[in-house]
């Protein structure tokens, strides 16, 4: 019996004795530790209407331009995707799927810059570039056709080349005018070597 109430009573002594351990729920935060803001999400974005995934890099510009982009969404366009409006540049008011011409005639034609280079317009070329960009993503979401990459990487040319030009050439390798040339002549099998040659001797004109 003596032994028994030693026991509980060492027992009794020991629950006392332990530090209490607060209650955490998952809303927060232990007092110390280290917070970790979660990345802006891309579901965000207006222009993003389906649920396929979207590569790394898409994903990337969807979330920076959720902020800066707008959306009608009584007025859609490629794939069903709303009208997207930077700046003063709607998406409809430039869209190469309402034009005769091919991809790449359309953006050779609509998306041609000033002489000199430098005195171009480089926000307006960037306005026009998010919401080529913004559109992409939305087609990707859908799993929609992506014709729409061959005047979107030659506007990508197009502003690097602006940049350039102004003396502030973009720093990352997949921006530069060489790598953009690339791209474009890569995603347009189908169009007439006379057009993919004005891309060839663009990508060499930058002053």
């Amino acid at each position: 019996m003596r032994a028994s109430l030693s026991i509980a009573a060492t027992l009794i002594g020991a629950a006392v004795a332990a530090p209490k351990i607060p209650f955490v729920t998952t809303t927060d935060t232990i007092p110390g530790s280290p917070v970790v803001y979660k990345r802006q999400s891309t579901q965000q974005a207006c222009f993003l209407i389906g649920d396929e995934t979207l590569p790394a890099e898409t994903a990337d510009i969807a979330a920076d331009l959720a902020s800066t982009v707008t959306c009608d969404s009584a007025v859609t366009t490629i794939a069903k995707v709303p009208d997207v409006t930077a700046g003063s540049t709607t998406f409809s008011s430039i869209d190469f799927s309402q034009s005769s011409q091919t991809p790449l005639q359309f953006a050779l034609a609509k998306f041609a810059t000033d002489e000199p280079l430098a005195d171009t317009n480089l926000a307006a070329f960037q306005d026009m570039l998010d919401v080529y960009q913004a559109t992409e993503a939305g087609i990707r979401s859908v799993g929609g056709s992506l014709a729409i990459k061959v005047p979107k990487f030659f506007l990508e040319m197009q502003v690097s080349r602006i940049q350039t030009a102004q003396g502030n050439p973009p720093a990352a390798a997949g921006l530069q005018v060489d790598h953009l040339r690339d791209k474009v002549l890569k995603n347009a099998p189908k169009e007439a070597q006379s057009l993919l040659d004005q891309v060839t001797q663009l990508a060499t004109q930058l002053s």
